[in-house]
């Protein structure tokens, strides 16, 4: 638990210390505001838990049960004692009243995953645990119930069966095509969705240094001693600020496919929400309550979003965004940096003629 110092299983635990809990915490209260926004709006919808639960016969969910519950080994007081601990440890942090089922898997890969449409399960995997000390355990499982408390087991769930579906129907025309679109508005929800459950690990761990460590080994593996925090966090500066248009637009193909966004911008919004007035307010006991959600405005939500994506636009320093942002703000020689910033995307095109003095003249900053 938090407030142990002794050792499980031969993980040995950090000194004594006591972390901060949160009664009544709703999950608005981390959520980052395009999957806050997306989530209000789903529940607001009428009949939206009726439908799910119709789906759930049509959804491998038992299946899954009973592969994890056959195949894996379900953490308990004799199982993995100490991620029992850390799990009943963050459910009550979180104040999550039902601490979910979780699972180690045989698997190299380091990861986790929390799926399920009645109850939520969690997931780990041997590769995972072998790589994380105990705090930075701490973060992901904390991430994790972060993910049950939010209710995206639910999503996460339909887009694991959404994803193989599309590879069964490959062969149907167009019939690939539309559950891919659905896919990718998914991913691109649970990309955002993501980035709520790093800021739940925290709130867990309460030790931002050991969800950084974490996030670079999941990046670079078990080799801390040659890693470091500053330039890890530096090279995410330079993916977003790096390149012309053409990288801009090769950052997105690259993003489409992935569930998760990239580890090192992972590691900087988390920096970034750390650092705010929101996350001390939280540390404060000053947070949204679950017994308010239902109080919660659509609108209001759908506004703060776009809020937030224009103050994103407006202070990234990626090139697209930064094109974007002068569009807005009615930038003039918007046309020779465009033609500058694709310049060189086919190498056989010829070079173009410089654009007029006085249009080069005011698109320089």
């Amino acid at each position: 638990m938090s407030d142990d110092g002794h050792e499980h299983n031969g993980h040995e635990n950090v000194p004594s210390r006591q972390r901060r809990r949160f009664p009544g915490i709703s999950s608005r209260a981390y959520e980052h505001p395009a999957d806050r926004s997306a989530l209000v709006a789903l529940r607001k919808l009428s009949g939206f838990d009726t439908v799910f639960k119709a789906l759930s016969g049509l959804l491998p969910e038992r299946s899954l049960r009973l592969l994890f519950l056959s195949d894996s080994v379900r953490v308990s007081d004799q199982q993995f004692a100490h991620l029992n601990d850390m799990l009943r440890d963050a459910c009550y942090i979180l104040d999550l009243e039902k601490v979910p089922p979780m699972y180690v898997n045989q698997d190299p890969q380091p990861n986790a995953m929390c799926i399920g449409l009645d109850e939520p399960i969690i997931v780990v995997t041997t590769g995972l645990v072998e790589l994380l000390d105990e705090e930075e355990m701490r973060a992901v499982i904390g991430h994790e119930v972060g993910h049950a408390l939010s209710g995206h087991a639910v999503y996460r769930t339909i887009l694991l069966f959404l994803t193989n579906l599309a590879i069964r129907v490959a062969w149907i025309p167009l019939g690939t095509l539309a559950i891919m679109a659905i896919v990718t508005a998914l991913r691109e929800w649970f990309r955002k969705s993501e980035l709520s459950a790093d800021r739940a690990g925290l709130l867990v761990g309460q030790d931002l240094k050991a969800s950084m460590r974490g996030l670079m080994k999941i990046a670079g593996g078990n080799h801390l001693h040659e890693m470091n925090v500053d330039a890890f966090l530096k090279q995410a500066e330079e993916y977003e600020a790096g390149g012309d248009l053409r990288d801009s637009v090769l950052k997105i193909l690259n993003l489409l496919p992935r569930s998760h966004p990239f580890t090192t911008i992972r590691a900087a919004e988390l920096k970034k929400w750390s650092e705010t007035r929101d996350y001390q307010r939280i540390m404060d006991g000053h947070y949204p309550r679950r017994d308010e959600d239902k109080d919660t405005s659509v609108s209001d939500s759908f506004k703060e979003s776009a809020a937030s994506y224009a103050g994103n636009v407006k202070s990234s320093k990626d090139p697209l965004m930064k094109l974007v942002s002068d569009i807005a703000g009615g930038a003039g020689g918007i046309g020779g940096r465009v033609r500058r910033g694709f310049d060189g995307f086919t190498s056989s095109a010829p070079p173009r003629d410089e654009p007029p003095a006085d249009e080069t003249g005011r698109d320089e900053s």
